[in-house]
């Protein structure tokens, strides 16, 4: 038995859920997103929660059955508060600052790197050395993230680059004379 499969997904005050077919389409505050689960679960709205049952006992049906429960939690959390990720830049002359729907970053390059933020997804740049990506979806959210990430991951010698607001950088040292 899933544990987490087990347990029906709250909608809270202002969300609604629609299920046709293998597919659910929940709206609520910040926009309206939509799953379709395989053919080895059931989706069923009841008294204002979203409940995932699987279809016989088959490892594959059982796997679905806790994953297809997570998928439909990320989407109520996606419509009522949704997902953010912070990113700091750290390196001297490293900064970012945005431009319309376009993110400039100053990485050390020749030139500054310009980057076209996806629909769905807001980006703001509180301070040179911050940005804050938010959205709806947390797969997107995180996509843009890794993506910004990617121009320059920090590194391990000086802790210089893009780096996750939480993330531990474990830094080397040098050589030695």
């Amino acid at each position: 038995m899933s544990r987490i499969g087990k347990r029906p997904v709250d909608l809270p005050s202002g969300v609604e859920a629609k299920v046709s077919g293998q597919t659910i389409e929940i709206k609520g505050p910040k926009g309206t997103r939509s799953f379709t689960a395989t053919d080895d679960v059931t989706l069923a709205v009841e008294d204002n929660a979203v409940s995932v049952t699987p279809r016989g006992q088959s490892k594959r049906a059982r796997q679905q059955w806790g994953m297809s429960r997570t998928m439909v939690q990320n989407l109520v959390t996606g419509v009522t508060s949704g997902f953010k990720r912070e990113l700091e830049i750290q390196g001297v002359g490293y900064r970012a600052q945005m431009q319309g729907n376009t993110l400039k970053l100053a990485l050390g390059y020749s030139h500054d790197v310009d980057f076209e933020v996806p629909q769905g997804v807001t980006v703001t740049c509180p301070k040179q050395t911050e940005i804050v990506i938010e959205g709806s979806d947390q797969q997107l959210v995180g996509q843009v993230a890794a993506n910004i990430r990617e121009w320059r991951a920090p590194e391990p010698y000086k802790g210089k680059g893009i780096r996750y607001k939480d993330e531990y950088i474990f830094r080397k040292e040098g050589k030695k004379k």
